[in-house]
């Protein structure tokens, strides 16, 4: 299997939800709701101020986000992935969506809670580290950053164990670990910002 070079293009995911509403399975998979379940465990906090949600593809974890914060912001590349999302999410006042292609465009404002669930793998070693940068940047501090990705092979331009290491690399000394947890399928890195 050949890997992406380069940060997948927003054109890939587009084509991918041109196919299928939900070309992950996400409302249907046992291993997305396991994944979930963990990703809310990891949150150290009831309740959040505000937070970011990157690669928010059709909703289904940002509506469970939604019970959690007072404000989300949820991000994806793929408009009909949105449109599926804001249609899920109707119900939440709390939840605004917004197309956007992380690092070439960042939200504005600060978070004190940042989830990145399997998105860094998509992007080349030179974004993880504009990412982290920003991250790292618009996290309060204190604030919580949580990273979930898929180990099993992919064609992405990094493995979700490449991903997370470069990720945590760049972050440096401005964050702290305070969970890491590991399946066969998947990984948690969770992180406090300082």
């Amino acid at each position: 299997m050949s890997r992406w070079k380069s940060s997948m293009p927003a054109s890939y995911f587009e084509g991918l939800y041109a196919g299928k509403v939900d070309p992950w399975d996400f409302e249907s998979s046992g291993y997305e709701r396991m994944k979930y379940d963990a990703t809310l465990a990891a949150l150290r906090r009831a309740r959040y101020r505000r937070g970011l949600e990157i690669g928010c593809s059709i909703g289904v974890l940002t509506a469970r986000l939604a019970t959690r914060c007072d404000s989300l912001l949820s991000i994806d590349v793929a408009e009909k992935a949105l449109q599926a999302a804001r249609e899920r999410c109707r119900a939440f006042a709390n939840v605004e969506f917004d197309k956007v292609r992380v690092p070439t465009k960042w939200p504005a404002g600060r978070f004190d809670l940042i989830i990145l669930a399997e998105v860094v793998y998509y992007l080349d070693a030179g974004d993880v580290s504009r990412l982290a940068e920003q991250v790292r940047a618009s996290t309060e501090p204190g604030g919580d950053v949580l990273l979930v990705h898929w180990t099993g092979p992919t064609n992405y331009p990094l493995s979700g164990d490449e991903a997370a290491e470069l990720f945590t690399t760049a972050l440096g000394r401005s964050a702290h670990r305070t969970r890491r947890q590991r399946t066969q399928a998947y990984r948690l890195d969770a992180f406090a910002v300082q």
